[in-house]
């Protein structure tokens, strides 16, 4: 009797275990966000092949022999964003940028101090040629934030785009 009490309640376990496996699942709200892939770009441009580190950009910069630029923001800043989508909309800069230019966009600050000549503030973007120096002398509209660029001023960053480009190839 034993026995048989032993087997029915070994029976039981298993078909509670076995219901209970294929029972229809709780279901939760799932919330319903637009997520876009996390991509090395951050929304700056796709289609362009980023450099993961400022060690890799300044390799890639160096083997290459094309510039680098360095365009640091913060992803909740207001003008890192508003930057951000006109420089990713604008197909000249994306033309130049992919061919022309090795590209890194950082949203931390890095052990290189030549990268804050001025002060550490977003949205900031710096060249830097194949040699590794930081070109001080390439610089935005202002005079308190030598670096940083508004969405008005992207035809200023395009031309100090093809300015870095020309300087590089008549220095060498």
């Amino acid at each position: 009797m034993e026995k048989m009490a032993r087997s029915l309640l070994s029976l039981l376990l298993v078909v509670v275990a076995v219901s209970t496996a294929f029972g229809k699942p709780e279901k939760t709200p799932v919330k319903k966000e637009k997520r876009v892939p996390q991509t090395l770009s951050r929304g700056w441009g796709d289609m362009l092949i980023w450099a993961q580190t400022y060690e890799e950009g300044l390799y890639w910069s160096r083997s290459r022999n094309k510039p680098l630029m360095v365009i640091l923001h913060l992803e909740e800043c207001p003008h890192s964003q508003a930057l951000k989508k006109v420089f990713a909309e604008n197909k000249e800069i994306q033309k130049i940028a992919d061919e022309d230019f090795v590209v890194l966009n950082l949203m931390y600050e890095t052990t290189d101090k030549h990268l804050s000549p001025d002060g550490q503030y977003v949205p900031r973007i710096l060249f830097v040629d194949p040699s590794m120096t930081v070109r001080a002398d390439i610089t935005g509209r202002y005079s308190n934030r030598m670096y940083a660029y508004e969405p008005s001023d992207i035809n200023l960053l395009l031309s100090n785009m093809k300015k870095a480009k020309k300087l590089l190839k008549s220095e060498l």
